[in-house]
């Protein structure tokens, strides 16, 4: 695993899924860890795990779509650690149906969550990764932001968005060695897709040409590397990590 001894490193969404898997690999790398979430007992069990693994994590109880919540848990953040070295700006939620039947408030609600949190939180970590001209932002998207997907109109859209906001920020940021890149998720077994039925669940494995689902380490694994300094020349891209289901 790339070495991330004295790096600290912010996740959002890191009580569950991706998010967690992703906290616990960069812990095991070396990075000192910022948990942030909604849910306070689920961080205080991953910051239980990391530092009984010898390892050293705070928990950051915060709503990215609340910009007070945001500002304040990056403030904490810089308090207990001096410094911001790695972003990862993983939580999300979804709100499916139709767009012919979607309510506005749920189209709102996918993007504030989606695409605005993550732009809210990369304006905090970018004070910080200015000053010491250095950092690593790290983007959750998704496949299907890539090949479109129905009944999911609003989540497409937030992380097509979420691409488009890597590449932008990307180029404003270069000059300060502060990379910014995407990782575009294909069928992840998480707790969100385990209730889809067994049906679909098989239809998807069918256009997966590594023919199984991929895991949460998979993904973890792939943002250890975009953090870390052998990819210290890779910015404005998005790494699929799909088994081969998209390839653009």
């Amino acid at each position: 695993m790339f070495s991330l001894n004295q790096k600290v490193a912010l996740v959002t969404g890191a009580s569950q899924g991706i998010g967690r898997a992703t906290s616990l690999a960069l812990a095991e790398a070396g990075a000192q860890l910022a948990v942030a979430a909604r849910s306070t007992e689920k961080l205080t069990s991953l910051v239980g795990e990391i530092q009984g693994a010898g390892g050293e994590a705070v928990a950051v109880p915060m709503d990215v779509a609340d910009v007070s919540q945001v500002r304040a848990g990056f403030q904490q953040v810089l308090q207990k650690f001096g410094k911001l070295d790695v972003l990862v700006n993983n939580a999300a939620i979804t709100r499916d149906t139709l767009a012919l039947r979607m309510k506005l408030e749920d189209w709102d609600a996918v993007l504030r969550t989606n695409l605005t949190g993550a732009h809210l939180c990369i304006q905090q970590a970018l004070g910080a990764m200015l000053r010491q001209r250095s950092g690593r932002i790290i983007n959750l998207a998704s496949v299907v932001a890539e090949t479109g997907n129905a009944g999911q109109a609003n989540y497409v859209a937030s992380k097509a968005g979420l691409i488009g906001l890597t590449r932008a920020i990307a180029v404003e940021v270069a000059s300060r060695n502060i990379t910014v890149n995407a990782i575009a998720p294909g069928f992840i077994e998480t707790p969100m897709t385990d209730p889809l039925p067994q049906e679909l669940k098989d239809k998807m494995k069918s256009l997966i040409p590594l023919n199984r689902f991929g895991t949460e380490r998979d993904v973890a694994a792939a943002i250890v590397f975009l953090a870390s300094d052998e990819a210290a020349y890779i910015t404005g891209q998005v790494l699929e990590v799909n088994g081969g289901m998209h390839m653009g």
